[in-house]
């Protein structure tokens, strides 16, 4: 199986740290939204974990953001 593309998860983290912010949510804010830490958080915006498509969706709700919208998103960014 072909790794991930780093280059694709650099936006997919991105993306993820830009429509937070957009939302004006912290990270904090965020995780309490989600029921997990702050450091969880900043590990998957910055790479250090990696979210599965539930728990992206999850973030998603949290941050008023379809998965769908989301994914569209990231498609446009991703060659």
């Amino acid at each position: 199986m072909k790794a991930i593309d780093d280059g694709a998860q650099q936006k997919l983290q991105g993306l993820l740290r830009e429509i937070r912010a957009d939302a004006e949510i912290t990270q904090a804010k965020l995780a309490a939204r989600l029921g997990v830490p702050q450091s969880v958080v900043s590990k998957y915006e910055s790479g250090e974990r990696r979210l599965d498509v539930l728990e992206l969706r999850q973030v998603c709700r949290a941050l008023g953001v379809s998965l769908a919208d989301f994914v569209r998103r990231l498609e446009k960014d991703i060659p």
